[in-house]
C-alpha cells in the first residue's frame, strides 16, 4: 500500500525567512509537530520541529531581563537558523513498508514527501503510519483475530489454506508468510474476521493444518 493514501497534503511549509515566532504560531494554531522548509519553488530544503523551536526557546536560567532580551532576539530570528537540512523524505509511490524502514534508520517523527522536482506534496507522520498499518491488518475490527499457522512447505500449502477458510466460509484478510521465527520455524498469519474461532481451528485442523500460539504448537488433537 502506497503513502500517498495516508499522507496529509497539501502540507503547510515555510521558507527559510520565516520567523521562528511566526512558525511556532503555525504550530500551535495547526497542532502540527513538524514543518517542512522550501524554497520559492516549493522545493524541500529542511524542515523544522516543536523540539527545535522549545530547544531554541529562553530557559528557567535565566534572569527575566536576560529571558526578554532572549525572546526578543527569537522572534527577530528566521527558520534558516536552525532548521535541519538535507532532510530524510519520501516519494508518493513509496509504499508503507519504505516509510517503516525510514522512519527506524532516520528516527525522526515526520518525513515530507516530495515529487518528481523535489517540491514538498505532503507530509506523513509516525501516527500517519501507524493508522494506516492499523487500516491494513484490520486492527480494532470487531471478530478480528489473529491466527498462526505451521507453514508445511509444500508448494500448494497458502493454496490448501485459503482454500480450507473460503469452504468453510470463513472471513479473512492479510495472509502473511513468514521466515524461521522463535521455535515455530515457518509460520504463516492469517487474520480472520468472525467470533467462531473454535470453528475456525476445527477447520484447519480438518485441513490438516496446526496452529500456533506465543511459545505454543497447538495440535489440534481434539478436533
Amino acid at each position: 500500500m502506497f503513502i500517498a493514501t495516508f499522507m496529509t497534503t497539501p502540507a503547510r511549509t515555510v521558507s527559510p525567512d520565516t520567523l521562528l515566532s511566526e512558525a511556532r504560531e503555525l504550530m500551535t494554531t495547526g497542532k502540527f509537530r513538524h514543518l517542512p522548509v522550501v524554497d520559492e519553488e516549493r522545493r524541500l530544503v529542511g524542515i523544522i520541529t516543536d523540539r527545535d523551536l522549545r530547544s531554541a526557546m529562553p530557559t528557567g536560567m535565566l534572569t527575566e531581563a536576560e529571558k526578554g532580551a532572549y525572546l526578543q532576539r527569537f522572534a527577530a530570528t528566521t527558520v534558516r537558523t536552525i532548521m535541519t537540512e538535507a532532510v530524510a523524505n519520501l516519494t508518493a509511490e513509496a509504499t508503507l513498508d519504505d516509510a517503516l524502514l525510514l522512519f527506524d534508520r532516520t528516527r525522526v517523527g515526520a518525513l515530507p514527501v516530495v515529487d518528481g522536482e523535489h517540491k514538498v506534496i505532503g507530509i506523513i507522520s509516525v501516527r500517519d503510519l501507524l493508522t494506516a498499518y492499523r487500516q491494513l491488518f484490520g486492527l480494532g475490527v470487531k471478530g478480528s483475530t489473529l491466527i498462526g499457522v505451521v507453514d508445511q512447505g509444500d508448494p500448494t500449502v497458502l493454496t490448501r489454506l485459503t482454500g480450507a477458510l473460503e469452504a468453510g466460509q470463513i472471513p479473512f484478510t492479510r495472509l502473511i508468510r513468514t521466515g524461521e521465527l522463535g521455535g515455530h520455524g515457518s509460520v504463516i498469519y492469517v487474520r480472520v474476521h468472525t467470533h467462531n474461532l473454535n470453528g475456525v481451528h476445527n477447520i484447519l485442523a480438518g485441513a490438516g493444518f496446526k496452529t500456533v500460539a506465543p511459545g505454543i504448537e497447538r495440535s489440534n488433537d481434539h478436533a
